[in-house]
């Protein structure tokens, strides 16, 4: 629960930072400048003794021109030097392993990649609980495809981990991509790249959004091409809301072709977790079933918007 709140606390920072245009849309990595800038304001606003934000600033101001890069590098040799007497050998391979992957629960940043850091997939408790009426709705209308039957709880529970886990993750994903669309909507407060978006939702979304969930689902040996096809459909469709809602908020035109391909993309949550029912009970994807449930998923939506 403190990791969650930490990234709760980091992703405000870094909205602030965005809305008040403190980084530059043309930074050569926004995403790294994004993160080293977001830190440092966490730091700043931490206690420290009796210094107030005034005599922080104060300070950084009058040290900041004194730093330079071999002052750096050789606070970081010291540095290295000293963790690598202090680090007992038998846990060596353990800390070298550890710079490559991360469990889920480790003090990572699941929305940015960095160098020898593996983006793990990491859910808040907030997107579990939107989850909740999808994974309800899926298994009453798609475990009997599957002869499954919904009032035994083994057959809820054998599965739930990977389909709960699956859908909160793009619930998360699909909350960010609303938050853009809703910050688009106040162009005052945002600025806006030459693509109409503003820098924290190309970090988010540039960086393939559903990558980490992808990585976690081929550990498990259930990623297919088909579940991958669909994570596809899932970030075009996020790309068309944003595109269809950024053109209503200008009062622009917009394309039929493009609302009837977003109605066609939106259930592509229901059909991963779908191809993942078929995957854990190890059977054949049924093509017959899948091309009646897509016209009902296209009818369900239209429904919805109705």
């Amino acid at each position: 629960m403190e990791e969650l709140k930490r990234l709760e606390k980091f992703q405000t920072v870094v909205s602030s930072i965005t809305c008040h245009g403190l980084l530059s849309s043309s930074s050569s990595d926004s995403a790294s400048s994004s993160r080293f800038l977001s830190n440092l304001v966490l730091f700043l606003v931490q206690p420290c003794g009796e210094l107030d934000l005034d005599s922080k600033l104060g300070l950084l101001s009058e040290f900041l021109p004194k730093i330079s890069g071999p002052f750096l590098e050789e606070i970081s040799r010291s540095l290295e030097l000293d963790d690598e007497a202090t680090t007992p050998l038998n846990t060596i391979s353990e800390c070298q392993n550890s710079c490559v992957k991360r469990s889920v629960m480790d003090n990572v940043d699941p929305y940015m990649s960095q160098k020898h850091q593996e983006v793990v997939a990491m859910v808040g408790l907030d997107a579990m609980k939107r989850a909740n009426s999808t994974l309800e709705d899926f298994s009453r209308s798609y475990f009997m495809f599957h002869r499954l039957d919904i009032n035994e709880p083994q057959s809820i529970f054998r599965y739930l981990p990977v389909l709960s886990f699956t859908e909160s993750y793009i619930y998360q994903m699909d909350a960010l991509n609303e938050k853009i669309v809703s910050e688009s909507a106040c162009g005052s407060q945002v600025i806006y790249s030459s693509h109409g978006w503003n820098a924290e939702s190309r970090v988010l979304f540039e960086t393939n959004p559903l990558k980490p969930l992808g990585d976690l689902l081929e550990r498990e040996a259930l990623l297919t091409n088909r579940v991958q096809q669909e994570f596809n459909s899932g970030e075009e469709y996020w790309a068309l809301e944003r595109k269809l809602c950024h053109a209503l908020s200008n009062k622009n035109k917009i394309c039929l072709e493009d609302v009837m391909r977003a109605i066609h993309l939106k259930s592509f949550d229901y059909r991963v977790l779908n191809l993942l029912l078929y995957k854990l009970r190890g059977e054949e994807v049924n093509e017959l079933h899948m091309d009646f449930l897509s016209i009902s998923e296209f009818l369900v939506e239209v429904a919805d918007d109705l």
